[in-house]
């Protein structure tokens, strides 16, 4: 297969459930300063100018995942990354937007957080 093959899909975003669509898609577009594009009240777009984004859909029946994981609880099953410069600065924007910080922190280069719905999300220094 090649890059030009009709069939090959192309990422165009992650989606995230939630319980509230859009107070979730404008945190991520605070959080990243990418633009939000309100689809109706179950369906939002967060995105760059360029490159995949992300989704956010509305579900009654969302569950926040553990973290870390246990057994008996539904765990993380995938997370975001985003690489920031100045680490203690990015972890207080994400609070004052109303993230929260996960009690279990694995690495000091890298700060677990808690979007506003319970979705685990990583901010990282260049090269962790």
């Amino acid at each position: 297969m090649t890059a030009s093959d009709p069939s090959m899909p192309t990422l165009a975003a992650t989606v995230l459930q939630s319980p509230d669509a859009i107070p979730l898609a404008r945190f991520y577009g605070a959080l990243t300063g990418w633009t939000v594009h309100e689809d109706g009240p179950t369906w939002a777009r967060v995105r760059p100018e360029h490159g995949p984004g992300l989704s956010v859909q509305y579900d009654d029946a969302y569950v926040p995942p553990t973290w870390p994981g246990t057994p008996d609880a539904q765990g993380m099953q995938s997370h975001l990354d985003f690489q920031v410069e100045d680490l203690p600065a990015a972890v207080s924007r994400a609070l004052e937007l109303g993230a929260t910080e996960a009690a279990f922190q694995p690495q000091d280069d890298v700060r677990v957080m808690l979007d506003p719905d319970g979705h685990p999300f990583c901010l990282f220094l260049p090269g962790a």
